[in-house]
């Protein structure tokens, strides 16, 4: 199994970033993928995540109406918009795959994941 992010960078506050996550190498029936973000000194949090079977989603309730998860399966990938984007969103962010069919954001119940894309928003 291949998970990997891409679409990290540097942007202002106030900004936005689209993330992807593409993951290829399995046949799961039914998979969730999720969103983590970890910053310096911090636990890795999840931000968001999406069902494989009928794109329904959870948010953390904190970042409601910033970032937007989505999904392609046609292409295997998943994208986490990000607007409106503030400082303390500066992280590591992750992507990850989930075997099974609940929206849940905890790090353990996450089976594969990928190396990151750091994303810094400085001015």
């Amino acid at each position: 199994v291949q998970v990997v992010e891409s679409g990290g960078g540097l942007v202002q506050p106030g900004g936005s970033l689209r993330l992807s996550c593409v993951a290829s190498g399995f046949t799961l029936d039914h998979y969730v993928i999720g969103w983590f973000r970890q910053a310096p000194g911090k636990e890795r949090e999840g931000v968001s995540c999406i069902s494989s079977s009928d794109g329904s989603t959870y948010y953390q309730d904190s970042l409601k109406g910033r970032f937007t998860i989505s999904r392609d399966n046609a292409k295997n990938t998943v994208y986490l918009q990000m607007n409106s984007l503030k400082p303390e969103d500066t992280a590591v962010y992750y992507c990850a795959i989930r075997n099974g069919f609940g929206l849940i954001l905890l790090r353990s119940e996450y089976d594969y994941w990928g190396p990151g894309t750091q994303v810094t928003v400085s001015s």
